[in-house]
């Protein structure tokens, strides 16, 4: 499978627009990212688009019922990882199902762009807690 390592040949070769840059979210992702909101009806999904190195805080999707996020890796390298578990390498056609209030983090690869769709689960009660950012040193040995 080709590498893909910048944003702009990522956005070449997505099924999906890649979006405005993620603005909204900027404050607890360490790099760049794009958002693309897929849906916002019936069930959300959004196509996040990382460049390389990005990657979002440590964060725990809350609800009373339900709830939680899948990841479907669409472009790219990245990585995915609850706490107190091993880094997991992410690829296209890859399947995360995050269950609601486990903390981790996804991202892209130091060296490699990287897209999924973020798709949440629905629930009762729903609400989503960020937490501090990943740890650098940690980062790096990726």
């Amino acid at each position: 499978m080709k590498e893909i390592h910048d944003m702009c040949e990522l956005e070449n070769t997505s099924i999906f627009p890649i979006g405005d840059e993620n603005s909204a979210f900027a404050q607890h992702f360490d790099g760049k990212s794009n958002l693309n909101m897929i849906s916002t009806q019936q069930v959300v999904i959004g196509n996040v688009t990382f460049e390389a190195g990005c990657r979002n805080h440590w964060h725990i999707h809350h609800a009373k019922k339900g709830g939680g996020q899948i990841l479907l890796v669409t472009a790219g390298r990245g990585y995915y990882q609850a706490w107190g578990e091993v880094p997991r390498e992410l690829r296209p056609g890859d399947v995360v199902n995050i269950s609601a209030e486990v903390k981790h983090w996804h991202g892209a690869a130091p060296d490699s762009a990287f897209q999924h769709l973020a798709v949440e689960v629905p629930g009762e009660e729903t609400s989503t807690e960020w937490c501090e950012a990943v740890d650098e040193n940690e980062y790096s040995k990726l």
